[in-house]
């Protein structure tokens, strides 16, 4: 079985990628939903959530486990695969490489958390991967929330007061990092303009789960949430199409 948890309903654009690569996999999806937002909050905050959503995918039996959320993976990624070796750990990053391939005016726009930008992990991403690429940081708090609250029907101007000053620098490339973000990249193409490329790296993810964990079984998916689960089943409905019932649990 595979687990993926986020703080809420973003990770849910990595699920439907690995589904989609692993149609008979069994993976449950736990959303952290009370204690989200994770990108306002502190590192060792983040780390703490992560643990626990993390053990609690294990005692369910999951053999691997996706933290499908780039804010949990700056933060505690590293933590996570020392407390639990042996376990198989997948991890988002943002995707620094592919856009510093796919610029053309060597300027790249970074779309993330705040606390996303905290960790070493994202210097040390442009370090190895950007020599001579300009890297736009613009962090974007406020956007998860929104995602959480309205799914796909978000105010166009609220999107257009991060994109253009990223555009208005010169960035070409806008990376997506938050598994939120996908949720809304109609919103974020129409503001960024034409000619403007987004990556987002889920697909790829994906990809790298299907190479390292187990995709057999019954096909089942299974929702998990720590918040309200009749809201939560509501936001799956809306984003990905499918009606299932949700349990409640404690962390």
């Amino acid at each position: 079985m595979i687990g993926l948890f986020d703080s809420g309903v973003g990770g849910l654009s990595v699920l439907r990628e690995v589904r989609a690569l692993l149609p008979q996999a069994d993976l449950v999806y736990l959303a952290d939903q009370a204690r989200s937002p994770y990108g306002t909050k502190t590192l060792l905050e983040v780390r703490d959530a992560a643990e626990g959503a993390s053990a609690h995918l294990l005692e369910r039996g999951a053999t691997a486990v996706v933290v499908a959320c780039n804010t949990a993976s700056a933060a505690a990624l590293r933590n996570l695969r020392d407390a639990h070796r042996g376990v198989t750990f997948v991890g988002m990053e943002p995707a620094v490489k592919p856009a510093a391939a796919a610029t053309r005016s060597g300027v790249v726009g970074v779309l993330a958390t705040p606390t996303t930008f905290q960790a070493e992990v994202f210097d040390d991403l442009v370090g190895r991967f950007a020599a001579g690429i300009r890297v736009l940081a613009h962090p974007c708090p406020d956007w998860a929330d929104l995602v959480e609250r309205d799914g796909d029907d978000v105010d166009s101007g609220v999107i257009a007061r991060h994109v253009r000053p990223v555009i208005d620098a010169g960035a070409d490339t806008l990376v997506l990092a938050c598994t939120h973000y996908p949720f809304i990249a109609s919103q974020i193409a129409a503001a960024a303009g034409p000619g403007v490329t987004l990556i987002d790296p889920a697909p790829a993810v994906a990809r790298q789960v299907a190479r390292v964990a187990d995709g057999s079984g019954a096909g089942t998916t299974t929702f998990l949430t720590t918040g309200d689960p009749a809201r939560f089943a509501t936001q799956i409905t809306h984003l990905l199409g499918i009606e299932t019932a949700v349990s409640r649990i404690t962390i």
